[in-house]
């Protein structure tokens, strides 16, 4: 079976569901119309959010005519005969499952604001409904799952997925490590930025990717780290076994890439002080990395940034130690999914207040998808929260799952108790089985979220959608612009939304979990809303050194 036949198959499957559901709706305006004391305004925001889903039935129908086009079919030619599939086909698969996902996203909220003005008892009619088109939308990204491993293409991916991290790591390790320390061009980067263990490593990873960009062996200053005295090396690998030595024949603060280049030792400052900028922040990508990253993962920029987490947090021997024997005394087993409550200091400033049933509602539909593929025994998730209350309040909440967490670490990140070593021992943990998960459901306002979700990607070829987020999009602190880029044109339907053309560029800040997300138009400066399956991510890529002494070492 070719390729598209089966993405064919299941783009039929939701414009079907598409028909019915625009059947039912209009059924009902057709027996509304009986009662008189439904008012004219009604009747008006009903017929335009059908007119928003007939656009989008329109625009999956021209989704559909291009995957049958004979243009597409250089994707297909002797697919029996290779191992892997082609770049084009793997983006296209990535594009049409977000597509998919946006519009139920899309689907869900419409309905339910269609229930708020319905007459009260076509809401377990609509309840039904979404029951409905929830199965058939974890239906189709089964087939879509399926259709992934068809031909060999998951051993691919495993493969590809090595081999690149190998690459990755390898070069650290050779950048890392110098012949002769004392004539090494070195940065400097002090861990004791003034917040918690999430945002002090994601500090570091910026200090990293700005060495590596460089070509300077990175000098982690750590002694008297707020989280452990003894410094960084007291609980991770240090970041290099033969150059730990700052010193130089001369010293000088961050002055830009070009003006530095006779200074050996440079001192970095945190990212929000950071003058001129280098190009080398996120988001942006490797450019002789990049053809082999869109191939392989749905999101390129956080595996690159995953790179650089996984190098700096293997654990020293006694706190691998630790995660082994709390794996076995919390019973921790897979299928579990990861859920991270975060709540004290973030919540009214950062981020707002999520009850548990708001993260339980993506646990019960992700497992209702997990279900389709393989035997449940047990619903577990791993809860990882600062709220020690919150564990009794699943617990009575949701009886049917078994909740695997540990209330110790709940009190030590507690304010009070934050900045300890068995807080940070807590943290580490959480976030390790977090990782570990088959799927997460968090808020991306947090860094200990981002920083597992990071972590995830370097435990399969391809974590990029094993999560949800309540909030934010994923981000790094001290990014560069995150951009993306129209694919179809799009007439907004109200003032709160703008007009695309193809190819607009658009400065994404953040994603409605609706399908729309918002931001500005950079060609026409007007900010608001889009819907998300419009566009598709602008990943920047930047020429970093290639270090191809050290890919030699890789050569058989």
């Amino acid at each position: 079976m070719r390729p598209w036949t089966g993405s064919w198959r299941w783009i039929m499957l939701v414009l079907l569901a598409w028909g019915t559901l625009l059947f039912y709706i209009g059924g009902h305006l057709v027996r509304d119309s009986e009662h008189p004391e439904r008012s004219s305004r009604e009747l008006s925001k009903i017929l335009a959010k059908l007119e928003r889903l007939k656009q989008q039935n329109e625009d999956l129908r021209r989704m559909a005519e291009t995957l049958r086009s004979p243009d597409r079919t250089h994707l297909n030619t002797h697919t029996h005969t290779r191992k892997s599939p082609g770049k084009d086909q793997e983006e296209l698969r990535r594009k049409i499952e977000n597509g998919v996902r946006e519009l139920w996203f899309f689907t869900r909220s419409e309905i339910k604001k269609l229930a708020s003005v319905e007459r009260a008892e076509l809401q377990k009619h609509v309840d039904t409904l979404l029951q409905d088109m929830g199965h058939q939308e974890r239906s189709v990204m089964m087939d879509l799952h399926y259709l992934s491993e068809a031909d060999g293409a998951g051993d691919w991916r495993e493969k590809e997925a090595r081999e690149l991290t190998a690459l990755v790591q390898n070069r650290i390790t050779y950048l890392q490590n110098p012949a002769d320390c004392s004539k090494a061009r070195k940065l400097v980067c002090n861990i004791n930025k003034g917040c918690g263990y999430g945002c002090q490593l994601h500090h570091v990873v910026y200090c990293f990717m700005i060495a590596y960009g460089t070509q300077r062996t990175l000098i982690l200053e750590s002694h008297n780290w707020r989280y452990a005295t003894a410094g960084w090396e007291s609980v991770f690998l240090p970041v290099s076994e033969t150059c730990t030595d700052r010193t130089g024949t001369s010293t000088g603060h961050w002055s830009g890439e070009a003006n530095d280049q006779s200074v050996q030792v440079v001192e970095l400052p945190i990212v929000d002080s950071l003058h001129p900028r280098p190009p080398y922040l996120p988001l942006a990508i490797p450019e002789d990395l990049a053809d082999r990253l869109h191939r392989l993962h749905g999101d390129p920029s956080v595996w690159w940034v995953s790179q650089f987490v996984k190098y700096l947090i293997r654990p020293q021997p006694w706190l691998e130690k630790e995660i082994q024997e709390a794996t076995t005394r919390l019973g921790f087993k897979h299928p579990v999914i990861g859920v991270h409550v975060r709540r004290t200091d973030k919540v009214g400033t950062e981020a707002a207040f999520h009850p548990i049933e708001e993260y339980m509602q993506h646990v019960e539909e992700h497992y209702s998808m997990l279900a389709l593929r393989t035997h449940i025994d047990k619903k577990r998730v791993y809860l990882a929260t600062d709220d020690p209350a919150l564990l009794q309040e699943a617990k009575t909440k949701y009886p049917e799952y078994e909740f695997i967490s540990d209330n110790s670490i709940s009190w030590s990140a507690g304010l009070h108790n934050r900045y300890t070593e068995n807080s940070l021992k807590g943290v580490i943990l959480d976030i390790h089985f977090l990782s570990q998960s088959n799927f997460l459901v968090c808020t991306f306002s947090s860094q200990v979220c981002r920083v597992a979700y990071e972590i995830m990607q370097t435990l399969h070829p391809d974590a990029s959608s094993h999560f949800h987020s309540l909030d934010d999009i994923y981000y790094f602190g001290g990014q560069n612009a995150h951009n993306q880029v129209a694919i179809y044109r799009h007439q907004p339907h109200g003032t709160d939304e703008i007009p695309l053309e193809p190819g607009d560029v658009i400065g994404v800040a953040g994603n409605h979990w609706d399908g729309f997300s918002k931001g500005i138009n950079r060609k026409s400066g007007r900010t608001g809303l889009y819907p998300s399956y419009k566009v598709k991510e602008k990943v920047e890529t930047v020429k970093y050194p290639t270090y191809p002494d050290a890919d030699r070492l890789l050569t058989p």
